[in-house]
């Protein structure tokens, strides 16, 4: 399975998750049984509220699902009309989400639980 994670900066497996899918300046793009990984940039990041475009950041990618650790009610619905599944993360690193992910322990982000502004309230 791939999962993508919003990320601060490229540093491997140790990247530090970023806090909003839709303005993260990169993706982690892993594998979740190898723990291979790859970033690649999210030249999406400086949009205007509302207008994040979460399968354009990620075009071309076989994505099977969604890490974050805050995303907009518009990106979650977008990525879930397209049968992206989104889970959240409240772990620092790239690894330590991999790890619950595996684990079975991340839950499913609903409409409730989306960031309703750039202050990335919960």
């Amino acid at each position: 399975m791939q999962i993508c994670i919003p990320i601060n900066g490229d540093e491997g497996i140790e990247s530090q998750v970023c806090g909003h899918f839709g303005s993260a300046p990169a993706f982690m793009i892993v594998d979740t049984a190898t723990g291979s990984c790859r970033a690649i940039t999210n030249n999406n990041s400086h949009h205007a509220h509302g207008n994040c475009q979460p399968l354009a950041a990620i075009a071309g990618e076989a994505i099977d699902g969604i890490v974050v650790g805050g995303i907009g009610m518009g990106a979650l619905m977008r990525l879930q009309q397209a049968n992206i599944a989104v889970f959240r993360s409240e772990y620092p690193t790239v690894a330590q989400t991999l790890e619950a992910f595996n684990a079975g322990t991340l839950r499913p982000v609903t409409p409730e639980g989306a960031c309703h502004g750039h202050g990335h309230q919960h």
